[in-house]
């Protein structure tokens, strides 16, 4: 079915979620909201972690490693505490940006009413139309719900290893935000 509209002004919400909400989903998180201002998209970006501490501060690790960008500089990254991903998050969200398969793998479990709208950000960043449709009618046409996902998306962990591992992690993320932030 063709869209019917293109989109409104209005933000897409994108819930951006890794296993501790210590890393790589509060790395993307202000890579994709630097991003979205930058270029003129409007988006909200949440994070969560499938198995996160409440309210633990941001590793020194992670902060050296956003720190690498200057286009980051200025990033209230003080500011972060880790949450636990809660169903008002994803009932809330546009679209739930993984950083492994599985943390789909997970949503497709505890919440499969969202298995439609999550995906890794990998695949998001090759495979999510372009345009100036609704996100949510571009997302539909993927079928996420069915696609089988891979080891092969995932961004790997950088949790317990030095901070040269947190930089590559965090380079990676940023060529894939920028991606995506493109598509949306």
């Amino acid at each position: 079915m063709p869209p019917t509209a293109p989109e409104a002004a209005a933000p897409a919400r994108l819930l951006v979620v890794c296993t501790g909400n210590a890393a790589r989903s509060v790395m993307a998180g202000y890579m994709l909201g630097h991003l979205a201002v930058e270029r003129g998209r409007p988006l909200e970006v949440v994070t969560a972690g499938t198995h996160a501490v409440e309210g633990q501060v941001m590793s020194l690790r992670t902060r050296a490693a956003l720190a690498a960008f200057p286009e980051l500089a200025g990033a209230p990254v003080g500011a972060h505490r880790s949450r636990q991903l809660v169903p008002a998050d994803l009932d809330r969200a546009t679209l739930v940006v993984a950083m492994e398969a599985d943390h789909v793998r997970f949503v497709r479990r505890h919440h499969p009413e969202a298995a439609g709208r999550t995906a890794t950000l990998r695949r998001l960043a090759a495979d999510l139309a372009p345009g100036r449709w609704p996100l949510a009618e571009r997302v539909a046409a993927l079928a996420l719900a069915d696609v089988a996902v891979d080891p092969s998306e995932d961004v790997a962990d950088p949790a317990g290893h030095e901070e040269d591992v947190y930089v590559a992690c965090a380079r990676e993320l940023f060529g894939l935000c920028a991606e995506l932030v493109e598509r949306l």
